[in-house]
């Protein structure tokens, strides 16, 4: 009888994702050293994506761009086009899908292949990776690194720590070659080892991954409590889990169909907010959004989570906090008057910076709790109504007044997608 055939699975990256697509649009920006980059005179002006040449003068991905420009006055400088950005990213999945139909979204540049079935009719997992580089490059102008293993974990190993690096952009990781090329690697080389968590790992006298690996899970469980809290055992298993290459999760398509566990929107303003009336307008447009996204959704929650951010940069201060509404709602007024009441509870009355509101503990909104004292039913007709209307002709086509005053911020963002400009 024979054994169970291994998997073969693939983390294709693509370089410089935002970058390559600008510069496959403007052929005359090949040899250029390009940068996509927020608008320079809000506090999104930062680096998104920065390809290989303006790599090479030391330029980095989430600096400044006053910064970027030092290093390199020449800098070629993009404004983001994040819809174009989203459709290219489809078009690559539908690439990856005429290879096979096991392919997972990780993040808009980087997607899981399982291709274990696929090798009889495209050749060994080599071949595949070579016939979807150069079909995803002669289709969209986008450079693709592949990672190729057994497992998710280690694919996604091998492009972060090698085929990043080699010229074919290809390489294969082992379980056999775990101990020996994977366990030497600093840990910071480590997928979901940050610089703070590799501090940590310092501290606990773990400076290669190997080092982690080794270590005896109990102990090193009683290593995180002893730092972390009682809280951190699975935050141990995953470190140890990733050191050692382990991971039983499948290549799941259509992982984001999944209900969301939460609706939450995030504005980073364009200066300092200190009066009341500036900070309410921004309270309310992100309440906006966010019970319109739960009713396009299908959504109320019963659960509203608001963060703050102050200034100064050096030394921030803000919350996080929550409250359980009496009903499930997805009706702004409504979950407005909690977001004031979280927020003038908890605020220090220092300059605002960044804001969000979150709802959660979701349930279907085909059932809501009538109330003696606000017409729901006309309510909710009414929000639907505005909902077609932003939906047809967008979302700056009918605003409340508020969003009109040099606070509201609505307008811009309707421009954006993810705080990025469509």
């Amino acid at each position: 009888m024979s054994g169970k055939r291994e998997k073969v699975i693939l983390l294709a990256d693509c370089m410089s994702f935002y970058a390559s697509v600008e510069k496959a649009d403007h052929p005359g920006c090949k040899n250029k050293p390009v940068v996509v980059a927020g608008d320079p005179a809000r506090r999104s002006g930062i680096i998104l994506a920065a390809c290989p040449i303006a790599k090479s003068f030391g330029v980095t991905t989430a600096e400044r761009l006053g910064d970027a420009l030092r290093k390199c006055p020449e800098l070629v400088i993009m404004r983001p086009r994040m819809q174009h950005y989203i459709d290219i990213s489809l078009m690559i999945t539908r690439i990856y899908e005429e290879f096979t139909d096991l392919v997972e979204i990780f993040s808009i540049d980087e997607q899981f292949l399982d291709v274990t079935a696929s090798l009889p009719f495209f050749g060994d997992p080599i071949a595949i990776a070579k016939s979807i580089q150069q079909k995803v490059l002669s289709q969209t102008g986008v450079w693709v690194r592949i990672g190729i293993s057994s497992n998710k974990i280690l694919a996604k190993i091998a492009t972060d720590i090698w085929a990043k690096k080699n010229e074919d952009g290809i390489f294969t990781l082992s379980k056999s070659d775990v101990e020996t090329l994977l366990w030497p690697e600093p840990v910071n080389k480590m997928f979901g080892v940050g610089s703070r968590m590799t501090a940590h790992f310092t501290r606990l006298g773990m400076n290669t991954i190997g080092d982690i690996a080794r270590t005896p899970l109990p102990s090193l469980k009683e290593k995180f409590r002893a730092r972390f809290g009682k809280q951190s055992d699975i935050h141990a298993e995953v470190m140890w889990r990733t050191a050692n290459g382990l991971d039983d999760s499948p290549v799941t398509p259509r992982t984001f169909s999944a209900p969301p566990k939460s609706v939450g929107h995030m504005m980073t303003l364009p200066r300092d907010y200190n009066d009341k009336s500036e900070v309410d307008t921004v309270l309310l447009e992100l309440t906006e959004e966010v019970c319109r996204d739960c009713r396009r959704k299908g959504y109320m929650g019963s659960v509203v989570t608001v963060s703050c951010m102050c200034s100064p940069y050096e030394a921030p201060t803000g919350f996080s906090r929550q409250m359980k509404m009496p009903d499930p709602t997805n009706n702004t007024n409504a979950v407005f008057q909690a977001v004031k009441m979280i927020f003038y509870k908890y605020w220090d009355k220092m300059p605002v910076r960044r804001a969000g509101v979150t709802l959660s503990q979701l349930v279907d909104d085909g059932n809501y709790q009538l109330t003696l004292f606000e017409d729901q039913v006309k309510s909710r007709a009414l929000e639907k109504a505005t909902d077609r209307i932003k939906d047809r002709y967008g979302s700056a086509a009918i605003m409340r007044a508020s969003s009109l005053t040099n606070a509201g911020q609505a307008a811009d963002r309707s421009t954006k997608i993810g705080g990025h400009y469509k």
